[in-house]
């Protein structure tokens, strides 16, 4: 067998209990369940940042945030830095992109200097801001502001509107296949589908799933670290699970559709999510802390060199996936933040989180705890303002092993200060590592 063809699946804000495989009761995701089974699924992967700009910046760098500037949104991909796309182009592959894309444009304050005002939300992607996709590209920078649940449009190769007609992933999932010809031939490809679905509605502030599939999911289990706090899940979480159910029905049809054309077993599919959504319990939204509803995410690999129904609990991010899609294909990325997951080999015993918007914070996620600390800043919009600080101060502790909902913060227990001066010592260790910088952590 030659080298693999690679689709990447990217849902928005998907919580890895919305999926069968990761304890969901209901029948949401059938096809994940059944990919996982014939693939590696990964029971503890987490994003770097949760939210979404500098998460799909790690996805296509490989990169932690504040390494290629890209540390809140509406901050682009810095050029010169080598993306996924590029990697593989290097290697003999067609690349395609397809979704919600979110890396183009620069607004808002203290921009870094080689990035200006630059507003592609409701314009076509120019193509030196496409982050090397260059054979299939049919996105929108922002597609919450150019479509809803149920129409609107993105943009081709060439800039020309595509008009997205029914259900939005579904939509998507037509461009998809319909892509999937042109990229199909004498040379692999890696074609990435990015879904913002289950993500709310930015102008309603919540999830739309196509119409009446809701009622399939409104006898939901509450989630544990949701149960305790008001948020808005109540009255949301069944359309939520109706959105992941529909990205699930449409990775079906691409697995069908795949292996219709012969193309199945050749074919590298890797299922994850940005980032998670912890329904306006921890803070006024939905993402941006330190919490496991945030940053922890499904992941799900299968295909060649990821076969037999294995469930690992090593260490993964999403950084990760530029090293192992490369290694898939032949190449090797050393130079970036993650590691190949072909492997459990040089598994970290902890991740660094970095946090912007909501706070100046960093996280450190072991495979037993979770530290947490924040700058003492006053300004609400310091999180927008600063990537970084030269002070923290613990605000978060958890024992997830006896508290996997992490309902009690232990940052004040005197019986775990040992254990919190320990965590805040590797704390500051590992922001220097990848930030260079040493603050204080205490």
């Amino acid at each position: 067998m030659g080298r693999p063809n690679v689709i990447v699946v990217l849902s928005d804000q998907q919580r890895p209990d919305s999926c069968g495989v990761y304890g969901q009761r209901l029948p949401v995701t059938p096809r994940l369940d059944a990919l996982a089974a014939d693939g590696v699924l990964f029971d503890q992967a987490f994003t770097v940042q949760p939210v979404c700009g500098p998460a799909r910046a790690g996805i296509q760098t490989g990169h932690y945030p504040t390494r290629t500037g890209c540390w809140r949104n509406g901050i682009a991909l810095p050029g010169g830095v080598d993306t996924l796309a590029d990697r593989m182009a290097a290697l003999g592959y067609r690349t395609g992109y397809i979704g919600k894309w979110h890396l183009a444009s620069n607004r808002g304050r203290n921009l870094p200097p080689d990035r200006p005002a630059a507003r592609f939300e409701r314009r076509a992607v120019p193509p030196e801001r496409r982050g090397g996709y260059r054979d299939v590209w049919v996105a929108a920078d922002a597609l919450e502001h150019t479509s809803g649940a149920t129409r609107g449009h993105v943009f081709d190769e060439r800039g020309d509107r595509v008009e997205l007609h029914g259900y939005r992933v579904d939509a998507l999932t037509d461009v998809a296949v319909d892509r999937l010809g042109r990229l199909s031939g004498d040379r692999p490809f890696l074609l990435f589908i990015s879904f913002l679905e289950p993500h709310h509605q930015n102008d309603r502030f919540r999830a739309i799933g196509p119409a009446g599939w809701a009622r399939r999911f409104r006898d939901f289990d509450r989630p544990g670290d949701l149960s305790a706090w008001r948020g808005d899940w109540r009255w949301n979480y069944a359309e939520y699970l109706a959105c992941c159910a529909s990205i699930d029905r449409n990775l079906g049809r691409l697995v069908d559709h795949l292996e219709l054309i012969g193309g199945l077993e050749d074919t590298l599919i890797v299922f994850a999510s940005d980032h998670g959504n912890h329904f306006r319990t921890r803070n006024l939204e939905y993402k941006r802390s330190p919490h496991d509803a945030s940053i922890r995410i499904p992941l799900v690999i299968a295909g060649p060199g990821f076969r037999g129904g294995v469930r690992r609990d090593d260490l993964a991010t999403n950084l990760d996936l530029v090293p192992t899609i490369v290694t898939a294909a032949g190449g090797e990325a050393p130079d970036v933040d993650g590691r190949p997951l072909q492997s459990d080999a040089g598994a970290p015993d902890d991740v660094l989180i970095q946090i912007s918007e909501s706070q100046i914070g960093r996280a450190l996620r072991t495979t037993t705890h979770t530290y947490a600390a924040r700058a003492p800043v006053r300004n609400p919009l310091a999180g927008h303002l600063r990537p970084d600080a030269h002070r923290y101060i613990g605000t978060h502790l958890y024992d997830n092993t006896i508290d996997p909902a992490q309902h009690r913060n232990l940052i004040d227990d005197p019986a775990r200060a040992e254990l919190r001066h320990g965590l805040a010592a590797r704390l500051a260790e590992r922001i220097h590592d990848v930030e260079g910088s040493r603050p204080t952590v205490t």
